[in-house]
């Protein structure tokens, strides 16, 4: 997990975000939505909520609010199980610190230009913005206490960059600790014990224990299409793991007849939230590549087709373009 030095002075190697801030606002809720407390102490800023939805087009709303408050930025997706269980975790944390931090979710499939901003590699990730420059903080599901160190050290960030303000939540002075003001997060059911250890293992960084538990899971009931999504997700993790997004772009760009490099950028993609570009880069390879080569890469796609959702218009069609290279 990486974190912020707590002395650091600036937010030095921080990706700008100026590209988005002249970008068109849309109609929701945001930041701006909530007037301006004439009667509020300095620093405090009169918001409808602690939680809110970030998109490509709104989040120029949230750079302004980050220089009087830090925003915590939720990179998540539908389809990634840590997702739900790390928003949950936030969700508490955010609500404890009483409006010294806020809370931005952004789905990583519908809002590409946020993805490649923060450099999200994996899903879930964290990051925040202060002062409309965003941090890196951390990627994977961590454990509670762990993210509340996260925050401690933010906050001495923030402090050091004169971002100290406070949202008031408008309205019922309670709302303002309720994460129910913002669009509601399925609660997480008890996971099978296989699933909870594997689970955990990743808490930990430990993917060849998850892959372990969730190949357990799979012989034990090869109708646990969970435990398969699992796998298929957790594999990928550990393949990217300890791997920049630099390294990976640049043997794909030198070997674009190199299998593995190719995968690999995927992979990359994939985890990114651009799945249509992972299905196109293996689909268009596919045809290039002898017997050996396309088993590997379909046995890749198939993975992807678990991860991303049987169900999902993305997969239905890369599955109708396979079956069509294959037969």
């Amino acid at each position: 997990m990486s974190q912020i030095p707590p002395n650091a002075a600036s937010l030095r190697g921080a990706v700008d975000l100026t590209s988005l801030v002249n970008r068109a606002m849309t109609s929701g809720q945001t930041p701006a939505a909530g007037a301006a407390d004439a009667g509020a102490p300095d620093g405090v800023v009169a918001l409808p909520s602690l939680y809110f939805e970030g998109t490509d087009a709104n989040f120029n709303d949230f750079l302004d609010l980050s220089m009087t408050v830090p925003v915590v930025v939720d990179l998540r997706a539908d389809w990634a199980e840590p997702s739900a269980q790390l928003s949950a975790v936030l969700d508490r944390v955010v609500k404890d610190y009483d409006g010294r931090l806020v809370l931005v979710r952004i789905d990583v499939d519908a809002n590409p230009q946020l993805v490649q901003a923060f450099q999200a590699q994996s899903v879930p990730a964290v990051a925040a913005v202060i002062g409309g420059r965003p941090v890196q903080l951390f990627s994977g599901a961590v454990p509670e206490a762990q993210v509340r160190d996260v925050f401690e050290q933010l906050l001495q960030l923030a402090a050091q960059n004169g971002v100290t303000g406070r949202a008031a939540v408008e309205g019922d002075p309670a709302a303002s600790d309720d994460p129910d003001a913002a669009p509601a997060e399925p609660v997480a059911e008890p996971l099978p014990p296989h699933h909870a250890e594997a689970y955990e293992a990743i808490e930990r960084g430990d993917y060849a224990t998850a892959i372990a538990e969730y190949k357990t899971a799979i012989a034990q009931d090869p109708r646990d299409t969970m435990a398969v999504a699992g796998l298929a997700q957790v594999s990928l993790l550990d393949r990217l793991d300890g791997k920049s997004m630099d390294e990976i772009r640049s043997a794909a760009a030198e070997g674009p007849r190199d299998v593995d490099a190719q995968l690999l950028v995927a992979d990359l993609d994939l985890s990114g939230g651009h799945v249509e570009d992972a299905f196109d880069r293996l689909l268009t390879l596919f045809p290039t590549l002898d017997a050996a080569g396309r088993e590997v890469v379909r046995t890749r796609i198939l993975d992807y087709f678990e991860i991303v959702g049987v169900d999902d218009p993305r997969v239905v069609k890369a599955r109708a373009r396979l079956a069509s290279l294959l037969y």
